[in-house]
C-alpha cells in the first residue's frame, strides 16, 4: 500500500525522502510533488507530499517518528 507523507515546506518534504532513501536503500530515489489534497481550494494550499511504497507495520512506526519531527503526517494512499 502506499504512504504518502505530507509537508508544508518542500525542503522538509526533500530531507524526508533523502532520509529515508539512506535508511531504506530498497526504496530506491523517493519522489517529493506537489499536490492538493482533498478539501483544498486554493493552490497557495497545495502540499509536498512524499510517495513511499512497501514498507511494512514496523518501518512506519520509524517512518511516523521522523515525519512528526518535520511538522509533517502520513496518510495511506
Amino acid at each position: 500500500m502506499s504512504q504518502l507523507l505530507v509537508f508544508d515546506e518542500r525542503d522538509d518534504a526533500e530531507e524526508v525522502a533523502r532520509t529515508l532513501g539512506e535508511w531504506f536503500p530498497r526504496l530506491g530515489v523517493l519522489r517529493v510533488v506537489r499536490e492538493t489534497l482533498a478539501g483544498e481550494d486554493d493552490a497557495e494550499d497545495a502540499q509536498w507530499v512524499v510517495v513511499v511504497e512497501g514498507l511494512d507495520g514496523g518501518a512506519l512506526a520509524q517512518v511516523d517518528e521522523l515525519v512528526e519531527r518535520y511538522e509533517g503526517w502520513r496518510e495511506a494512499g
